[in-house]
């Protein structure tokens, strides 16, 4: 009898504690953004299958879903916090601040303190906060651990945007900054560090992906002009490939035993950045030598220019633009596959209508790149080859969210409000649905438990197909 107590005891233990219709981190199951077995609304807005909405606290972390539980991170007065509420109702159930020393430096409209989505293994949530580390609760709020890390500060003090991600007992960090760069493991049970490798790299935006590649798991870090696979187990650099994008936004994507990068970034061969004697000319200010801020908002450069003033003396001079579009330097656009077998070796490249930060979603053998304007541009997963390129969608016109796919469909939100979804698999990008909620969306949708569930600026969202 005591034998098989203790073996049902171990078959407990052992047991997945999540489910499929679970959304258990950034992008979904294995950070794919794919839920093929949920059946979300495909029509919805305010008036329609609209199960709650409910008011939430800035923030560009998604949701993730577990259970009868959601969680997500936000950042109101002054305060980080990572907040769960019912999957039934929209109740909150618990809300818990992350101390923090300082708040890490973040572009006021475009970044957020609380831009990283929390993951769970089914029993805890782990919530990351640039500013403070990692912090680890049950699914009741109770705190089991903290990770504390110094203050981030990313390249033209943009904020933080990379998420952990949980894989065999471990919290994977890739935490890219404008220095001390590094991947950190620390242990799921006890908060202790596991091992961490540093990196050479400046500020990266992506989120890391776990590859099984040939059975030995891969820990997939983006980063500035390279993608790189770290032994899960160890840390040690496996292989690295270069000449990729120089700003990471974007996350790999596992595609059966294969794995899918898309990054593109500003000062590309695609995207020649303005010359400073150019920006001065558009301001106004080429007698004057310097671009002052009045003169940066008559350019497109406007809204960035107190993330360019390093010094913060109101102007930004020859040297300093130069010193910043180094950051920019030597990168190459282009989306790529790696063929398995441990060497980081290239299947196929593509170099055309590359998204910024939205990454990928690979749907029923095929890849999807989102591109502001909006464009769609729909390739052969397994061998790069184009089914449509750059083919406009009538849906908002910039976009921080990732696509998200189920049922057939493919769901995009923009910056607009705009949420548009796709039917998958045809030879052009064919919108079945659109609405535009009232409010911005740069947090990318969950679908679970046949949910769609998407956070605005202001508020969460449930839409479910009533019966």
């Amino acid at each position: 009898m005591t034998k098989l107590i203790a073996s049902l005891t171990l078959s407990l233990a052992l047991a997945p504690l999540l489910t499929a219709a679970d959304w258990a981190q950034f992008r979904g199951p294995a950070g794919a953004g794919v839920a093929d077995d949920q059946k979300p609304p495909v029509k919805f807005g305010l008036k329609e299958n609209l199960a709650w909405k409910v008011a939430v606290p800035p923030g560009a972390s998604s949701p993730i879903v577990i259970g009868d539980k959601i969680v997500l991170t936000a950042f109101e007065d002054n305060k980080l916090f990572t907040i769960c509420y019912s999957r039934t109702d929209g109740k909150e159930l618990w809300r818990k601040e992350a101390k923090a020393k300082k708040i890490e430096p973040f572009h006021p409209t475009e970044g957020s303190p609380a831009a990283s989505t929390p993951a769970s293994d089914g029993k805890t949530v782990v919530s990351y906060f640039g500013s403070c580390g990692l912090v680890c609760y049950d699914l009741d709020g109770n705190e089991q651990w903290k990770f504390e890390l110094p203050t981030a500060v990313t390249n033209n003090e943009f904020g933080t945007g990379t998420s952990p991600v949980i894989a065999d007992g471990l919290v994977l960090l890739a935490r890219d900054l404008s220095k001390d760069s590094a991947v950190y493991a620390i242990d799921l049970a006890t908060g202790s560090q596991a091992w961490k490798t540093e990196r050479k790299q400046k500020t990266a935006f992506s989120s890391p992906v776990v590859w099984d590649d040939g059975g030995k798991k891969v820990l997939i870090v983006p980063g500035m002009a390279s993608l790189t696979g770290y032994d899960l187990q160890s840390g040690k650099e496996l292989w690295a490939v270069n000449k990729m994008a120089a700003v990471a936004c974007t996350t790999p994507v596992v595609f059966k035993d294969t794995l899918v990068y898309s990054g593109w970034s500003p000062g590309g061969s695609d995207f020649k950045l303005p010359t400073f004697d150019e920006i001065l000319k558009q301001a106004g200010e080429d007698k004057l030598g310097h671009l002052t801020k009045a003169g940066a908002a008559k350019t497109p450069f406007g809204n960035f220019f107190d993330n360019n003033d390093p010094n913060k003396d109101g102007k930004i001079t020859r040297e300093e633009w130069a010193e910043n579009m180094k950051v920019l330097a030597g990168g190459e656009n282009r989306a790529v596959a790696l063929k398995p077998g441990g060497k980081g070796e290239i299947a196929w490249s593509y170099t055309k209508n590359l998204p910024y930060v939205p990454s990928p979603v690979v749907y029923r053998e095929r890849m999807y790149l989102l591109k502001d304007g909006p464009l769609m541009t729909c390739l052969d997963a397994k061998t790069g080859k184009p089914v449509y390129e750059a083919e406009r969608v009538k849906a908002g016109a910039r976009y921080y969210a990732s696509p998200v796919a189920a049922n057939g469909h493919i769901y995009i939100a923009s910056l607009e409000g705009t949420v548009a979804v796709i039917v998958a698999g045809e030879d052009a990008p064919d919108v079945a649905y659109s609405v535009k909620l009232p409010e911005p969306v740069r947090a990318t949708p969950a679908i679970a438990h046949n949910t769609l569930y998407i956070r605005s600026d202001k508020f969460l969202y449930a839409f479910t197909e009533k019966k």
